[in-house]
């Protein structure tokens, strides 16, 4: 029996890199991608295709030939120092039209499951302590990526309902792991070099999900028969405030977090003042999803612990700090 064939988009992100060099270490799939440059470190396993335009005019028939599952990783995520005048706009042309266009192609090409990375933003920017968005709740994205996201759902949604391509949905909340970016690698630079930090009183919870529990859950919806046409929460399974994270980070370091205990309150009006309202609610609101349909449907449960996943996360940022 012939082994089946992978198109992931995104090759040169976070994600799609790692599930690309993970499936190339199984060596059970023959593997695509889709990649804007050519500069990116893959396996020589992965055949590599270059589609510079992820909007609704990219070609990709070359691309979907033969292809069984397509696992859309690509889009165009927050930009923190948007530039834009319709930023609404940009996030639908690739994210919207981009995902439909491939979408359809990928029906015509024959193409059996289209696994669509989504986030959690669908649902919306905060949840009450203690009351965990589920998979099936109702929609509220607040930014452009989030209603960008959503809208590319329901396109989906609509085309897999008069198709025969299965369409699964997985929406991730905050992805960490080796190599990751952004606000996780700054709290490891911080918790590394003993900065003082203010967040030692945040009584919030927010669910995270490691990578390889990301990629696990993504190579089960691959197959899995129950996951047809269905939409799923990735995340750990375990919630935790922001100051129980960054000394979880701070153990795996091998350095103790020095968290001062400032009130929660000054320091949300401080990131008002000074329009970071956003990053405000990252550190000090809540975000929980309940990824307990996974276990009904699916049988999946995390493979990786938090503590397991923060462990490797600090062990690739201090091997890449050495070197």
């Amino acid at each position: 029996m012939s082994a089946s064939t992978l198109l992931v988009t995104g090759g040169s992100g976070f994600l799609g890199g790692a599930l690309l060099r993970k499936l190339a270490e199984r060596g059970e799939y023959s593997l695509r991608t889709a990649i804007r440059r050519d500069s990116v470190a893959l396996p020589a396993s992965v055949l590599k295709f270059n589609v510079p335009d992820l909007t609704a005019t990219a070609d990709w028939q070359d691309a979907l030939a033969g292809v069984d599952v397509v696992v859309h990783a690509a889009a165009r995520v927050h930009v923190m120092d948007e530039q834009a005048g319709d930023p609404l706009a940009e996030f639908r042309l690739i994210n919207v039209d981009g995902t439909l266009n491939l979408a359809r192609q990928a029906v015509k090409a024959g193409v059996r499951r289209f696994i669509y990375i989504s986030s959690v933003k669908v649902n919306g920017e905060s949840t009450v302590a203690g009351r965990a968005f589920t998979a099936d709740d109702p929609f509220a994205p607040t930014d452009p990526y989030g209603i960008s996201k959503c809208e590319a759902e329901e396109a989906l949604r609509q085309l897999s309902s008069s198709s025969p391509m299965e369409v699964v949905i997985v929406r991730p909340v905050l992805v960490y792991g080796p190599g990751v970016k952004a606000n996780f690698l700054s709290m490891m630079r911080w918790l590394e070099r003993g900065v003082p930090l203010p967040f030692g009183a945040i009584d919030n919870k927010r669910s995270l999900v490691g990578i390889d529990n990301l990629i696990d859950l993504i190579v089960t919806c691959f197959s899995h028969p129950a996951a047809a046409n269905q939409t799923f929460f990735a995340s750990d399974g375990e919630d935790v405030s922001t100051t129980e994270l960054l000394r979880r980070i701070g153990h795996a370091l091998n350095k103790p977090a020095r968290l001062m205990p400032f009130p929660v309150p000054l320091m949300r009006l401080g990131a008002r003042l000074v329009g970071k309202e956003a990053l405000a609610q990252r550190l000090f609101g809540s975000l929980q999803v309940d990824i307990s349909k996974n276990g009904r449907l699916l049988g999946w449960v995390p493979p990786v612990s938090l503590d397991q996943g923060l462990s490797a996360t600090v062990r690739a940022y201090l091997e890449s700090h050495k070197s």
